[in-house]
């Protein structure tokens, strides 16, 4: 599987960002598509995620009101609408997809990332 993510930049602090990322390979069996992001001197965090069947969410409670994520199954691709941005959103932003490869098990895949930087 291989992730390409598009949709990063620079933009001030209120402003909007949309990150795309696209899922090709051998995507059968994804189930959750989302993303992290990766701070200077921070672990990588979960912002989002996409359950592909049911369109379950999960959001960290930083963004929650102000990020979207959405998919087009169709596509393999999923999206995060991200409004109202804060400077503490500056990050390495990475698509996640989850496969299940044999019952309980599953394999994570990652995008190369793309860097969103939220100036005050």
């Amino acid at each position: 599987v291989q992730l390409v993510e598009s949709g990063g930049g620079l933009v001030q602090a209120g402003g909007s960002l949309r990150l795309s990322c696209a899922a090709s390979g051998s995507t059968g069996s994804i189930t959750t598509m989302g993303w992290y992001r990766q701070a200077p001197g921070k672990q990588r965090e979960l912002v989002a995620r996409v359950t592909f069947r049911g369109g379950s969410t999960n959001y960290a409670d930083s963004v929650k009101g102000r990020f979207t994520i959405s998919r087009d199954n169709a596509e393999n691709t999923v999206y995060l609408q991200m409004n109202s941005l804060k400077p503490e959103d500056t990050a390495v932003y990475y698509c996640n997809a989850v496969q299940m490869i044999i019952g309980p098990m599953s394999r994570d895949y990652w995008g190369q990332g793309t860097q969103v930087t939220v100036s005050s």
